[in-house]
């Protein structure tokens, strides 16, 4: 790939949030500390349901403080706008859906990558145009997750390692789920993570698809994309594996009451990041 890039990714919708409230209501609502944003500047955030279940996971850009662009995948785009007017009230914040004047372009500069929002009638970036596929690789390999409709409010944030991504703030104050979010933070380790895999398996694996692990553990498919040399790459969330050589295997019994899963011949892909918070 050159040192300039881009690819237009349309399976990405935007919401934009615009008024004199917008941060204050962003920072009562999402995981992240959205009071933190510079202009330009953006963040990973989960929007979670009061039980602390991730109903999506949104880039949020800060255009300046009473404006911010929310990318996240179409298919939730109706079910999280509903979500955040529902708790509007008195706030005096605009909510639309701008998928339909705008599209959301990843770039590449160098080593550095990011979203971008742009009106349908402005220009592509300088650069070469890359198929999508090469964002959502880069994404897998980086172990940034996202939610899909198949797939929301199957995982809290831990499982999804948006504390460990920089998706979850611990000190910011109340955001909607917050209360399951702190605990399971400061009273344990958390069992089931998100984990990078590869297989040689061609069938498109879908996101919320549970297929077994060779040692027994139980995988619940996040995202995946074509490997380069056939294959694919995934991001699934399962138990954490055993933590010596010689230890029985690490077989999740959270899903007895049906063990129909197909086998998923899987090799481990180590992530960018360690698998335990800074505490």
């Amino acid at each position: 790939m050159t040192d300039r890039a881009f690819a237009l990714l349309d399976s990405l919708g935007v919401l934009c949030i615009t008024g004199v409230d917008a941060q204050r209501y962003l920072q009562g609502q999402l995981s992240a500390d959205i009071g933190a944003l510079s202009p330009g500047e953006s963040t990973l955030a989960g929007l979670h349901t009061a039980q602390g279940r991730v109903i999506a996971i949104l880039r949020v850009i800060a255009a300046d403080p009473q404006r911010y662009w929310l990318v996240l995948p179409t298919d939730l785009i109706a079910t999280v706008l509903t979500r955040l007017q529902r708790y509007v009230l008195r706030a005096k914040v605009l909510m639309e859906d701008r998928s339909h004047d705008h599209r959301v372009v990843g770039l590449w500069q160098g080593l550095q990558r990011q979203l971008c929002v742009l009106s349908t009638d402005e220009p592509n970036p300088a650069g070469t145009a890359v198929a999508p596929q090469h964002w959502w690789s880069a994404e897998v390999t980086a172990g940034l997750p996202q939610v899909f409709a198949a797939s929301s409010e199957h995982f809290t944030a831990q499982m999804l390692n948006l504390d460990l991504v920089g998706g979850v703030s611990f000190t910011k104050g109340c955001y909607t789920g917050q209360e399951v979010v702190a605990r399971s933070h400061y009273r344990g380790r958390v069992k089931r993570r998100l984990q990078g895999f590869s297989t040689d398996q061609t069938l498109p694996l879908q996101p919320g698809e549970r297929r077994l692990l060779p040692d027994g553990r139980l995988l619940e498919v996040v995202m995946a994309v074509p490997a380069a040399d056939g294959g694919q790459l995934l991001l699934g969330v399962a138990p954490l594996p055993a933590p010596a050589p010689d230890a029985e295997p690490a077989v999740d019994h959270s899903d007895e009451g049906n063990t129909a899963h197909p086998l998923l011949p899987a090799q481990h892909m180590p992530l960018p990041y360690p698998l335990s918070p800074a505490q």
